[in-house]
């Protein structure tokens, strides 16, 4: 099994920015989390703070026709673009794989303009104020998806 983890702007700085809100580990600590609650799973990770990187990215995982080597999934944190790229949202329902949006935080507490997701409609799942651990559920939800399809 493989899933392309793809995180969008400012994720970077996850564990220094903001702690009160995204928490204090690192994106390489949530990912060595994720890689060993799943051993078997090889895992694509990819973040830029660049909306047509993240498009780049959706395409190649997520278009059956230009993936060499298939992915069963797509865990996306767009980040900031999750409220504003409608190109973004276009690759998304684009995609023949599932997409799952997450959030580390509740987006519908936050401020107003953060509550508008373009990418929970056309997304295979949403999860949200989770914390770091919405990745693995998103990871368990490909997971349980790809099964109960076979």
């Amino acid at each position: 099994m493989r899933i392309a983890i793809i995180n969008g702007p400012n994720l970077n700085l996850l564990g220094k920015r903001t702690p009160s809100i995204y928490g204090t580990k690192s994106m390489e600590q949530v990912l060595l989390s994720v890689q060993s609650a799943y051993p078997d799973v090889y895992f694509e990770y990819r973040q830029s703070n660049h909306e047509g990187d993240l498009i780049d990215w959706i395409q190649e995982f997520g278009l059956l026709a230009l993936n060499q080597e298939p992915c069963d999934g797509i865990v996306l944190n767009a980040g900031g673009y999750t409220h504003t790229s409608v190109a973004l949202r276009d690759a998304v329902a684009c995609s023949q794989v599932p997409v799952v949006e997450v959030h580390i935080s509740n987006i519908m507490q936050r401020e107003p303009f953060r509550r508008i997701s373009l990418l929970s409609d056309i997304s295979a799942h949403t999860i949200m104020g989770q914390g770091t651990n919405g990745y693995l559920e998103a990871v368990k939800w490909i997971m349980n998806k790809k099964h109960t399809n076979i």
